[in-house]
């Protein structure tokens, strides 16, 4: 009978939540990302080098650093429905500022604020999913949420080209067409959030009384289980060795990540290829990479092995930008581009369960908040290095390189936290 409920139930919250915070984290990442496909036109407009570029699309960065830990612990005492719904619709109206940007200097001041009003959005959603999905759930769920990232990109790249090869339609540029349209999309969002999102389980009206009993009881059990290893305050969250570690951690991958998603545009239009064929090719890894993510996350969760699943992930990732630093043909441009995408992709779900195991209440929300906002750091040094090697070198192959770097010191680090995990566990069974 428990068997029943646990399945219906986790069924049910899965349907519920999934598809709305997939979709959520598919907005906000064709909002991060989109910079990326305006560069291909908007460059040129505003008279843009790549160093202004980099540096515009890493402030995005900076703002998000700044903020996204008052953010989620605002969101831990607000409640992520009102929250969350502040955050869409707050960067959907910076978003359509966008379309008015003139200037370098106007330039670095949107892409700060954009950065400042969705900051608390990806940390606040792993914190929401972590009060609905028992942990032997957690990395899949996670998983399918950020699968959104490269199914982004997968659908975002054609329907991007697509969006710029309106150039004059409504009067405007085809950039500042895509810019609208994220815009509108984002605000209808926040506003839907309001009326879709429960708190917490104890307040939702569509799981049996039974079902809500058993999941209310399931996690109970689970953050007594953590016992006194859990940090529970906020100040312990942020101080916690492994957060700042797995906060450096997460700086590679994010590096990583937004060095494809913003530069790989650029990359495969420097192969002679048009605005309307880069949106097609750019989707090849992407659309690879989201069905890697699910494989190695369900592995993952079916193993109970964190460590080596983000390891292997790094070194995959950094294996692939190091190959695409090297070649000058397109075929082998793409494959370097999906292990780099596979790798970057698989490595994130397994990541974000490791928190989880040791982090409760206000340290959940601090910590997460902590890991994400230092480690989107990496958003703006991946991007900002690329641009800066680049116009230095005239071509991406050094800027490559030193991504697939950061990628081998996460991999380290991750590496260091299950070490000295087995040393403290010796240490106590000897005592």
């Amino acid at each position: 009978m428990t068997h029943s409920i646990e399945h219906l139930t986790l069924k049910k919250i899965t349907w519920r939540i999934v598809p709305f915070v997939m979709f959520a984290y598919f907005i906000a990442f064709f909002d991060r990302i989109n910079i990326g496909f305006a560069a291909l036109t908007m460059n040129q407009d505003l008279g843009f080098s790549s160093t202004v570029f980099g540096i515009g699309a890493g402030m995005f960065f900076i703002g998000y650093f700044l903020t996204d830990i008052p953010s989620n612990i605002i969101l831990q005492k607000v409640g992520p429905r009102i929250w969350l719904a502040r955050i869409m619709v707050s960067w959907g109206a910076i978003a359509a500022c966008m379309m008015f940007v003139e200037t370098a200097t106007g330039f670095y001041i949107l892409r700060f604020l954009l950065g400042v009003a969705e900051a608390g959005f990806f940390s606040g959603i792993i914190l929401y999913l972590s009060t609905w999905f028992p942990v032997k759930r957690r990395a899949q769920v996670i998983a399918f949420f950020m699968a959104a990232a490269p199914i982004s990109a997968m659908l975002g790249s054609p329907l991007a080209g697509t969006i710029l090869s309106l150039h004059g339609a409504l009067g405007l540029k085809g950039w500042q067409l895509m810019f609208l349209i994220d815009a509108v999309a984002a605000i209808i969002l926040g506003v839907f959030t309001l009326f879709y999102l429960n708190d917490r389980p104890e307040k939702n009206r569509w799981l049996s009384q039974k079902e809500t009993e058993w999941l209310i009881t399931t996690l109970a059990q689970e953050r007594s289980g953590q016992g006194h290893q859990a940090k529970t305050s906020i100040w312990k969250g942020l101080t916690d060795a492994r957060v700042l570690t797995l906060a450096v951690v997460y700086f590679g991958t994010s590096a990583g990540l937004y060095s494809l998603n913003i530069w790989s545009p650029q990359f495969i239009k420097s192969f002679g290829l048009s605005t309307f064929q880069i949106g097609f090719v750019n989707a090849i890894p992407a659309a690879l990479s989201v069905v890697a993510m699910i494989l190695w996350a369900k592995h993952s969760d079916k193993t109970k092995e964190r460590t080596w699943h983000v390891v292997s992930a790094c070194l995959l990732a950094c294996v692939g930008f190091i190959l695409a630093g090297s070649v000058h043909s397109l075929p082998l441009a793409i494959f370097a581009l999906i292990l780099a995408n596979i790798g970057i992709s698989s490595c994130k779900p397994p990541l974000w369960s490791i928190p989880s195991l040791f982090l409760n209440g206000p340290a959940a929300a601090a910590g997460l908040a902590a890991i994400n906002s230092i480690g989107n750091l990496g958003g703006f040094a991946g991007p900002a290095v690329i641009g800066w090697l680049k116009e230095t070198t005239g071509d991406f192959s050094l800027a490559l390189y030193c991504v697939a770097g950061m990628l081998v010191v996460s991999a380290l680090l991750t590496l260091s936290i299950e070490i000295n995990r087995k040393r403290r566990e010796l240490k106590n069974s000897l005592a």
